[in-house]
């Protein structure tokens, strides 16, 4: 079954970084969608970035241009650096892998426990 392990979050000023981690494991899909969701409290999960089986990447409008979506295949590790840290930014994050059939990435898919980003301002 497929695991998932978020790390690497924390607290910091705006203007900041972080970078989050995801070991993943177990996963056989040969074309997959891996991503990462925040959500804050009394909110619902938002998606913020995901890449796919051939490294192309996509984000929200409200990360693109701080956030870069990456993995490493050899460490079976997801990351997502985040710069320019705004306190908006402050949710539990979460990282996901689902199926992409036809191209799209399912719907059902496996979560992680989550990390937590805190942003002062």
């Amino acid at each position: 079954q497929v695991s998932l392990e978020e790390s690497g979050g924390g607290s910091v000023e705006a203007g900041g970084s972080l970078r989050l981690s995801c070991v993943v494991s177990g996963y056989t899909y040969s074309s997959f969608c891996m991503s990462w969701f925040r959500q804050a409290p009394g909110k619902e999960r938002d998606w913020v970035a995901t890449i796919v089986t051939n490294g192309l990447a996509t984000y929200a409008d409200s990360v693109k241009g701080r956030f870069t979506i990456s993995r490493d295949k050899a460490k079976k590790t997801l990351y997502l650096q985040m710069n320019s840290l705004k306190p908006e930014d402050t949710a539990m994050y979460y990282c996901r892998v689902s199926a992409r059939p036809n191209g799209v990435c399912s719907s059902v898919g496996d979560w992680g426990q989550g990390t937590q980003v805190t942003v002062s301002s």
